[in-house]
C-alpha cells in the first residue's frame, strides 16, 4: 500500500468499477429529511439493529472489518443481522482483513516486552486470569464457524466496503455519516485512496479511544472490565487492534466528528434485568436479543444512541486527538491537547462524550427493539 503507482491504479480501478454500473441499493433516492448512514464495526449487535429500526434514517449499508472477530466472520454476522431484521434492501459489504500494520506477531513480541494486553480480538487465544466472559474460538482469518443466531443465506454485496463508502460520499456529498466501532482500518484505506473522503463526509461518529474511564457499577463484571483501564487508562481494543489506521483517520479534515471512548461505558451493563425489560415486545430483534444477556458494557450502543440522539450528552469535551504509534509501551494509546497544545501537525478537534443520560438511553433501546 506504501507504492503511489498501486495507489493510483487501484484508486482509478476502483472508479472504473463505480462508472461501470456498481449495483446501486433500492433506496437510492432517499427521501431528504431521512439521515443517511453507513454503519462499519468488527460485529453486529444491537446497535445496529436499533439504527437500523430508528425512524428517518436509511441506512446505506453495513461495512465489516476485523477486529473482535476476523472480517469473514464478522460479514456473517451482519448478514444474518440484516436478514433476522428482515431488511434485504441494505447491502452487507465486506471490508479490511488485516490492519495496516499490526499483526498478531508483533502483537505478541509488544507483549514479550511490555506485558500482556487484556483483550486481543481474532487474536485471543485465552485470558490472562479467571474470568465469566465467554471466550470466542481461536481461528484462522478465512475460517467462519456457525454463528449461535444461525447462519445466513444471503451473500455479502460484490463491492469492497472501501469501494462502497467512497461511491456513497460521492453520491450524497454532505449528507453521509458514518458509524465506525470496530478499528478504522476501512476508513483509512479509503482516505489514502481519495483524499477527498472524509471532507465528503457529513460527520464521524466513532467508539474507540479511552481518556479516564472510571468504574460506576459495583458488579462482578464492572470489575472485571475495569481491567482494561485501571493500570492503562488511555488503552482501548478498537484503537490498539489498528493505531496507524485510527492516526490517519484523525488527521482527515473531516467537517465533524464525535468520540465515544470507554469512559462513558463503565455506567452501563448488558445486563438479564436490562435485557429483560429492553426486549419486552415480540419483534424477531428482541427474540434474538433475550438471549443476549453478556453482562458487557454497552459500547457501541452509546455510539449508535448519541449519533440517533445527541440529547442523551450529559457531559462532554472539545479536544484534539491523535493516537500514538511508536512501538512502545504505549503503543495504541489515545494522546489528547486542550485548544493551543497540540502539536499542529494536522490534529482535528473532537467532539468527546464523557456521560449520557443512561435511562433515556434504555428508553430510547427498548422503543427501537419493539419496532416493526
Amino acid at each position: 500500500m506504501k507504492s503511489g503507482f498501486f495507489l493510483r491504479a487501484l484508486r482509478n480501478g476502483l472508479f472504473a468499477f463505480c462508472l461501470a454500473g456498481a449495483v446501486v441499493p433500492p433506496h437510492a433516492q432517499a427521501e431528504q429529511q431521512d439521515r443517511l448512514v453507513i454503519f462499519d464495526d468488527d460485529g453486529f449487535a444491537l446497535a445496529q439493529w436499533m439504527v437500523l429500526k430508528a425512524p428517518h434514517v436509511k441506512v446505506l449499508g453495513f461495512a465489516t472489518v476485523s477486529g473482535d472477530f476476523w472480517q469473514k466472520e464478522a460479514t456473517a454476522y451482519a448478514l444474518r443481522g440484516v436478514e433476522i431484521a428482515n431488511r434485504p434492501d441494505v447491502p452487507v459489504v465486506a471490508g479490511a482483513t488485516y490492519p495496516l500494520l499490526n499483526t498478531e506477531k508483533r502483537t505478541e513480541r509488544w507483549e514479550s516486552l511490555y506485558g500482556k494486553l487484556v483483550w486481543k480480538g481474532a487474536w485471543m487465544k485465552q485470558w490472562v486470569e479467571k474470568t465469566n466472559q465467554p471466550l470466542p474460538p481461536y481461528h484462522a482469518a478465512n475460517s467462519v464457524p456457525d454463528l449461535p443466531w444461525g447462519n445466513p443465506k444471503t451473500k455479502a454485496a460484490p463491492e469492497t466496503a472501501v469501494s462502497f463508502m467512497l461511491r456513497m460520499v460521492h453520491q450524497y456529498p454532505g449528507q453521509v455519516s458514518i458509524i465506525e466501532c470496530g478499528p478504522m482500518t476501512n476508513l483509512a484505506l479509503a482516505q489514502k485512496l481519495d483524499p477527498e473522503f472524509a471532507s465528503l463526509a457529513k460527520e464521524l461518529v466513532y467508539m474507540g479511544g479511552s481518556l479516564n474511564p472510571q468504574q460506576k457499577l459495583n458488579t462482578p463484571a464492572a470489575a472485571q472490565f475495569a481491567r482494561e483501564f485501571g493500570n492503562s487508562p488511555r488503552r482501548e481494543f478498537n484503537i490498539r487492534f489498528d493505531p496507524e489506521a485510527a492516526s490517519i483517520v484523525m488527521h482527515a479534515p473531516w467537517k465533524k466528528i464525535v468520540m465515544v471512548p470507554a469512559d462513558p461505558s463503565t455506567e452501563t451493563e448488558m445486563s438479564e434485568a436490562f435485557v429483560k425489560d429492553i426486549t419486552q415486545s415480540d419483534t424477531p430483534v428482541a427474540r434474538i436479543m433475550r438471549k443476549s444477556a453478556n453482562n458487557f458494557p454497552l459500547w457501541d450502543e452509546i455510539a449508535a444512541a448519541v449519533w440517533l440522539d445527541p440529547s442523551l450528552i450529559r457531559t462532554s469535551t472539545d479536544v484534539y486527538v491523535d493516537v500514538n504509534t511508536a512501538f512502545d509501551a504505549q503503543y495504541g494509546d489515545i494522546l489528547s491537547w486542550s485548544e493551543g497544545y497540540q502539536p499542529r501537525l494536522d490534529e482535528q478537534k473532537e467532539h468527546v462524550v464523557l456521560r449520557v443520560d443512561v435511562p433515556r438511553m434504555k428508553a430510547l433501546i427498548k422503543d427501537l427493539i419493539a419496532r416493526p
